[in-house]
């Protein structure tokens, strides 16, 4: 043990589903670049989980959402800080989400989740929603 305390970030993630496909986004930049993850990011001081995902979607994708429920919270420990995912599944509102941060988008069926390189903490999600596909499906 060093002493020196890990960094954390937390962030939001909106898992959306439509007509039985998943809404994926790819990194356009940055260590990550290239690996795909789901849209969400940063909780600011002061904003609820709920509050920060709409707010990243909108600066993201310039779509409204709904936050329906929270589906899991993934720790993850990456290399340079330890990480605390909240994945709501949501529901668009208004809006085509549009691509303003993201290098490329997909709607992405059951049997084709695992044909992207997803980040390593959400590959936790995928394996999560692999299992309960059918229960989602309905949303």
């Amino acid at each position: 043990m060093t002493g020196t305390a890990r960094k954390h970030i937390s962030v939001v993630a909106a898992i959306i589903l439509r007509n039985g496909k998943l809404f994926a986004t790819q990194r356009g930049y940055g260590e990550w670049k290239d690996w795909w993850e789901f849209p969400g990011g940063k909780i600011e001081p002061g904003e609820t989980p709920e509050d920060a995902l709409k707010r990243e979607i909108r600066e993201e994708l310039a779509t409204e959402i709904e936050v329906d429920e929270l589906l899991t919270t993934v720790e993850y420990d990456y290399p340079k800080f330890h990480l605390t995912m909240h994945c709501y599944l949501c529901t668009i509102i208004s809006g085509d989400l549009s691509l303003l941060e993201h290098e490329n988008a997909r709607w992405l069926a059951r049997d084709e989740l695992n044909s992207v390189k997803w980040l390593p903490a959400d590959k936790d999600v995928i394996r999560h929603l692999k299992e309960k596909w059918s229960v989602y499906q309905g949303v």
